[in-house]
């Protein structure tokens, strides 16, 4: 993995950074082809909307791309990951006035996920942890991310490939590493985002893209019997793409033709 802080190659920051002790930061993950970013634009977007929201300043577009590129040297597809923290703190939760952010670009060599599960599709669980609702941070990719590590813990089995996380009021959010959709009668539905959860890049796109193909798109509270009910779902995040789902439990579903053109359309995309 080559790693840059700041600009510098570098594997260490100050234990008195905001983002160690607070999580006071956001981050994205991303795939590189080239030393060039996938979707480059639904990325930077998103980290630009939450910057904004946690009023973190947002570096130069040019510079974090001059540095994602620097730190694929030598790597013709990786995974890469920007870090954006508040910086070295004195003591307690008030935002220092005068802080200096921290700047994390890494690139490590793609060992991606097997074809088979965006070709055949995945199987998944529900988690029993329950997403806390706090408006003020959903949607943001921010460094706070226990609720995800707790519901990841929660099964080693190697044949189930996501969990699916419910609020504490028993609405659908998304999975533990990934944004979820339900098609149904040429709609598109996602969960809502306004009270949990991570508004993700490629959720972002599929909801710009999928109209091309003649479907509807719409965010809202979503239910256990939304999902029930749903034709065909899938997950998506940026590094696996577009992972159709075929089993949660006893229910079944298939790989309609609609998510095959969503998902080819995604490969076409720089």
């Amino acid at each position: 993995m080559a790693m840059l802080i700041d600009g510098v190659p570098d594997e260490q920051v100050s234990a008195l950074d905001r983002g160690l002790a607070y999580g006071d930061g956001v981050y994205r993950t991303l795939q590189l082809v080239g030393g060039r970013p996938r979707l480059w634009r639904w990325q930077w977007q998103r980290l630009a909307e939450d910057c904004a929201r946690l009023a973190l300043p947002l570096p130069d577009e040019r510079l974090v791309l001059a540095e994602l590129a620097q730190a694929a040297v030598g790597l013709e597809r990786a995974v890469a990951k920007i870090v954006l923290t508040r910086g070295v703190g004195r003591r307690g939760y008030a935002m220092p006035a005068d802080a200096v952010p921290t700047r994390i670009v890494s690139a490590s060599p793609w060992t991606g996920y097997p074809a088979e599960l965006a070709e055949q599709g995945v199987t998944v669980r529900r988690c029993e942890l329950r997403l806390g609702l706090q408006p003020r941070l959903a949607g943001i990719k921010h460094l706070n991310r226990l609720e995800n590590v707790l519901a990841r813990s929660e099964w080693s089995d190697p044949t189930i490939h996501e969990g699916l996380l419910l609020d504490s009021e028993g609405y659908l959010v998304e999975g533990t590493m990934s944004n979820l959709f339900l098609l149904r009668g040429g709609e598109l539905a996602t969960p809502l985002l306004d009270r949990s959860g991570v508004a993700g890049a490629l959720r972002a796109w599929v909801l710009d893209n999928a109209p091309a193909l003649g479907l509807a798109v719409r965010e809202a509270r979503l239910t256990l019997a939304d999902l029930d009910a749903a034709e065909a779902v899938f997950l998506c995040n940026s590094l696996i793409g577009i992972w159709p789902v075929v089993r949660l439990g006893e229910r079944t579903w298939p790989i309609p033709h609609a998510l095959r053109a969503l998902a080819a359309q995604l490969a076409a995309a720089a």
